[in-house]
């Protein structure tokens, strides 16, 4: 019996009727099945491994590629409407365009107003001194036509606040004249060649409850301040005795 090729076996069990390389795979596995172990070796021989393999495999002869297919990348539009998730509950009120944050400047803690300096505040606003003047007289007027009532005691207080005001700048200004002196007696002994001395906040303290009770000397009000002084602490130190039991 003569010996049938592995190509014409394969030509005889191809529904075709003949071997084509481009063939799908389906069609050659069934006739390489009823092939022997020799015709396979001589057909791998023929064809190639790679070829072989992947005609057996039924594997396309193109290369795959095993990455993804690139996407263009797409710039998102910042104007778009916010995509909100479907799983998180949205909210009643929610910003949908993005507002910048107002923030507010306060020009006494903002350094662009520039910095305090209450010697060149008294001078600038000198002209405030006359007007608390002329209104603190305007209210001693209005305070002598009412003796009673309830806008005599609305001017009282008011009175009142207004002396306490200028108290407090007369002592402003006595502290600022006293730190001027101060000052110049440090240049001086800086010219004299001698190494100024800085003095401590509780020396500076003293020296303006010295001054202080010079001015109420002169006043004549020292003795009031004094008995005034002693009733206050007189006051603290009973709040702090205990209670007499009867």
């Amino acid at each position: 019996m003569p010996r049938v090729s592995s190509r014409d076996g394969l030509a005889a069990g191809s529904p075709h009727g003949a071997w084509d390389g481009e063939e799908d795979g389906g069609g050659l596995r069934k006739g390489t099945s009823d092939m022997s172990f020799e015709e396979l070796l001589e057909l791998q021989s023929q064809v190639g491994t790679k070829t072989y393999k992947q005609l057996v495999t039924g594997n396309s002869t193109k290369k795959q590629s095993s990455r993804p297919p690139v996407q263009k990348a797409c710039v998102a539009d910042k104007h778009r409407p916010l995509e909100m998730s479907a799983k998180v509950r949205v909210p009643f009120l929610r910003q949908v365009v993005p507002i910048s944050k107002k923030v507010a400047r306060d020009p006494r803690f903002d350094d662009l107003s520039g910095e305090y300096n209450p010697e060149v505040f008294d001078k600038t606003y000198q002209f405030l001194n006359d007007i608390r003047a002329r209104e603190k007289e305007l209210v001693k007027k209005q305070l002598k036509k009412r003796r009673s009532g309830e806008e005599h005691e609305k001017l009282q207080q008011l009175l009142q606040r207004m002396e306490q005001q200028d108290m407090a700048q007369q002592e402003r200004k006595r502290q600022q004249e006293l730190r001027l002196a101060l000052k110049q007696e440090r240049r001086a002994q800086a010219q004299q060649g001698h190494r100024p001395y800085f003095l401590k906040k509780s020396e500076q303290r003293q020296l303006v409850l010295a001054e202080k009770f010079k001015e109420l000397k002169r006043s004549k009000k020292l003795e009031s301040f004094l008995s005034r002084k002693r009733r206050r602490n007189a006051g603290k130190d009973r709040r702090h005795l205990p209670l007499s039991k009867e």
